[in-house]
């Protein structure tokens, strides 16, 4: 029998692309969610007064997307952005339950490969469109397209086969294989609904100006400066996920784009900007201390910040010395002295707050400086130059660790600078190399990296697949980026991602992150939060699966 999800009513309640600068501006993070709030979160306190519609919200954060159009760029500030433009075929609870949103119900073939969904009626794109079965599968098909160039969206639909369009409220989605993680992945930003009328324009339309069907319509975007949307008056399909009906509370949301932490954290305690994102960790005590302003927290699910290595490639295609630079790092010390306790040293690839995570991983893999020497002395490198440096037939061990100057934020830097000062400690040159954007994308589509430091937001350990699955190289919109071909990694993961035995996937994904750590294949660093800092007005503000805040429910109170 076909499996029926069914809506049930709802509730009452209260640029032209670049592709090379563009992949590295995306691949700093990547996020992968549909809505829902996180239970460990560190949300604010339900507002004691009724909602008030009206205000327009400015909402300083560190990044600029390069591009908006979501089934091109992933970038974890286009998801924010794209969340208030886009709507999805499904939302999620706070829970993980999916639930209806343009699709008011959907059935699954006995052999998990075609989902058929009945569409929601009456909703019309900003651009007067209609929305309809056509519109879904203009959308998916744009993100598989190879001219599309996607690099996340595309991942999300490995699995797609086709969309069959029966009438205008019903489709059939067909895949080649099951796919546990398909309604999860068509609740992301990253395939929100497109407008197929603007499907039609250009690629630097696409990128600049985008048109959906969510409760905030782009207005303009300034480079370097600021990203305006509106509210949608005619918004009357909110997804079950949300706290109220209707259009936003909101008038507008500004984007501001303020990379600098200083000038970022100064605009919020000045009352030019109403909520930031990335707050400095140094700060936080003074933000808490301020009884104008409100903190919040909430743990970011998915690939905590790691260094992927290149097994490719000498030195580290030689796991004695992978797994020395992976001892070498006294992280406990090294996240405390950076983070002052809001960042997480990682255990694992995947972070804590991730559906999968293996917590019995938790101290078994600790700093010892005396390990990772040995290791090196029976990989070889057993002398030293001038410098203090293990060298072997007269090459010194050398590893570079490039990254893109501006991805180097969140206090990354003075990780680095932490990391590259503990493995010279065991004769190790990791050289750390912060390099414009445009060279650092050249390195990456080359190949030419040894490391790939970053994080991958998702909330279930799908993720991991995406990451070094064998299928999910970087020109087929996946994060492998070295080509890693593991038949032991593709085993694990392809079969958790096809079952839907919950055991089964939990069991793999678990296996997974000990096979990662066994044969060093990574180095995880720190559990990333989003450090959220706003005024004691905004109200109603509420974390996504994510991390990522989302704005529909929000609103400002006139009284504060």
């Amino acid at each position: 029998m076909n499996i029926r999800i069914q809506g049930g009513g709802r509730h009452a309640r209260a640029i032209r692309r670049t592709s090379t600068v563009l992949a590295a501006l995306a691949l700093t993070s990547v996020t992968a969610v549909a809505c829902g709030s996180d239970d460990s979160s560190d949300t604010p306190a339900a507002a004691s007064a009724t909602p008030v519609a009206g205000g327009k919200l400015t909402y300083a954060t560190v990044q600029e997307p390069s591009c908006i159009d979501p089934g091109y760029d992933p970038s974890t500030v286009t998801g924010v952005i794209d969340r208030n433009i886009f709507d999805s075929l499904v939302s999620q609870t706070a829970t993980g339950e999916t639930k209806p949103w343009l699709a008011t119900s959907w059935t699954v073939s006995p052999d998990g490969k075609t989902y058929r969904f009945s569409l929601r009626d009456g909703v019309t794109f900003h651009d007067g469109t209609a929305f309809d079965g056509a519109a879904v599968k203009a959308t998916f098909d744009h993100a598989v397209d190879p001219e599309t160039k996607s690099l996340y969206a595309a991942a999300l639909l490995s699995a797609y086969q086709e969309t069959r369009v029966i009438d205008p409220r019903t489709i059939e989605v067909v895949l080649t294989r099951p796919n546990a993680s398909f309604l999860q992945s068509v609740g992301s930003p990253f395939l929100g609904i497109q407008s197929p009328a603007s499907l039609e324009r250009s690629a630097e339309e696409l990128c600049t100006k985008p048109v959906g069907s969510g409760a905030f319509t782009f207005v303009s975007w300034t480079k370097n400066r600021d990203l305006v949307l509106a509210k949608n008056p005619a918004y009357q399909w909110a997804p079950d996920a949300a706290d109220h009906d209707g259009p936003a509370y909101l008038d507008g949301i500004t984007f501001q784009f303020i990379s600098d932490d200083t000038a970022r954290f100064g605009a919020l305690t000045s009352g030019q900007v109403n909520v930031i994102n990335n707050v400095p960790a140094a700060n936080i005590r003074a933000l808490k201390a301020n009884g104008s302003l409100q903190y919040l927290r909430a743990d970011s699910p998915g690939l905590a910040y790691s260094l992927i290595l290149n097994t490719g490639r000498e030195p580290l295609s030689d796991v004695r010395v992978r797994r020395a630079l992976l001892r070498s790092v006294n992280l406990d010390a090294l996240v405390e002295s950076v983070y002052f306790g809001e960042y997480n040293r990682a255990w694992s690839l995947l972070s804590p707050t991730t559906i999968g995570y293996d917590k019995s991983l938790e101290g078994t893999w600790k700093f010892d400086a005396a390990l990772a020497n040995k290791l090196l002395d029976e990989a070889g490198w057993t002398q030293r130059d001038g410098d203090g440096f293990r060298t072997k037939d007269g090459k010194r061990l050398t590893i570079v660790w490039r990254t893109g100057a501006q991805l180097d934020r969140d206090g990354r830097g003075v990780v680095a600078q932490g990391v590259q000062a503990d493995a010279k400690k065991v004769g190790i040159d990791l050289q750390y190399i912060s390099e414009d954007v445009g060279t650092f994308s050249q390195h990456i589509f080359a190949g030419d990296l040894d490391i790939w430091g970053g994080n991958y937001q998702r909330p279930d350990g799908d993720i991991l697949r995406f990451a070094f699955a064998s299928d999910q190289g970087i020109t087929k919109g996946g994060g492998n980026l070295f080509g890693l071909q593991d038949p032991t990694l593709d085993r694990l993961l392809n079969e958790a991602s096809t079952t839907t035995d919950e055991a089964v996937r939990e069991k793999n994904w678990a296996d997974a992150q000990q096979y990662v750590i066994d044969n060093a294949l990574a180095v995880p660093l720190t559990v990333g939060a989003n450090l959220v800092g706003a005024s004691n007005k905004v109200q109603g503000l509420r974390f996504e699966q994510s991390s990522n805040l989302t704005f529909f429910d929000t609103w400002l109170d006139p009284t504060k």
